[in-house]
């Protein structure tokens, strides 16, 4: 993830979709009886046998915070994954003297290891596209050419969602849905900034796709232990007095003990 506050929106409804301030109270997402009753959907079920998990994330840890805890139990059913890294998140830190951006590139790649070995992943691939952070132009146009060479029948595809909020997230989304459908392979999307700036009940995030993943005990722990390997993105800047970019209740909407995707 990354800070997003002074960025644009890319279209004309992103404007709908600011993230600024500290959001929606995660007490607030808890207090919505609809949020603890979507139903179910098993990792068995989303990823079935001899399907591989194809997880695209627009920078290191998105992959982990949005689907730490299914790539976990996808792998303790046997299940082949591959994770397509579009950036190295050297965007996260502007103007920073201790997390320069050749710093962030060689760090942040390193951190996603460290994270996916406390998930104690097994069968993982992993691809780092290096794309240009906080270009989602850029970001969209080179991963709809290259994403095809990646993808192969019986994929079951997941990326953050197309209306996620932050510009990176948006158009790898749109990307990635757009190669998914060409090869007709089902696509996942992850919803992860829209929790700060949506709201229970709003009417621009289609709920009626929505589906909880249920972690059990061990696998949230893991993830938890997983999500605490990104550390530079959950310390304070020293050197710019930069809070740090996932802070305390940032974390406590993409740490619960289930997680949500659109399918």
């Amino acid at each position: 993830m990354a800070s997003v506050t002074t960025q644009a929106p890319t279209d004309e409804q992103a404007a709908d979709r600011t993230i600024s301030g500290e959001g929606t109270p995660e007490a607030a997402w808890q207090g919505w009886a609809r949020l603890n009753a979507l139903p179910e959907v098993d990792p068995a079920e989303l990823v079935p046998l001899g399907a591989r998990a194809v997880v695209v994330a627009p920078h290191p840890d998105d992959e982990v915070l949005g689907t730490g805890g299914l790539l976990a139990r996808l792998s303790e059913i046997s299940r082949r994954i591959l994770i397509v890294a579009a950036t190295d998140g050297t965007a996260s830190h502007p103007d920073s003297t201790e997390w320069p951006p050749e710093r962030l590139a060689r760090v942040r790649p390193q951190e996603t290891r460290t994270a996916l070995q406390r998930l104690h992943l097994r069968q993982v691939e992993v691809v780092r596209l290096g794309l240009p952070d906080g270009a989602p132009g850029r970001i969209e146009e080179i991963l709809s050419g290259s994403l095809s060479e990646f993808l192969q029948p019986g994929d079951i595809v997941f990326t953050t969602w197309r209306y996620d909020g932050h510009p990176d997230h948006e158009a790898a989304g749109r990307a990635v849905h757009s190669a998914a459908q060409a090869l007709d392979l089902p696509c996942v999307e992850v919803p992860l900034w829209t929790w700060h700036w949506a709201s229970p009940d709003d009417t621009r995030v289609p709920w009626s796709r929505a589906r909880r993943i249920v972690l059990d005990t061990a696998t949230h722990a893991r993830k938890l232990r997983a999500v605490q390997a990104f550390r530079s993105q959950l310390d304070p800047d020293t050197t710019t007095g930069q809070a740090p970019v996932l802070p305390e209740h940032v974390l406590a909407r993409l740490t619960r003990p289930f997680e949500v995707v659109l399918i």
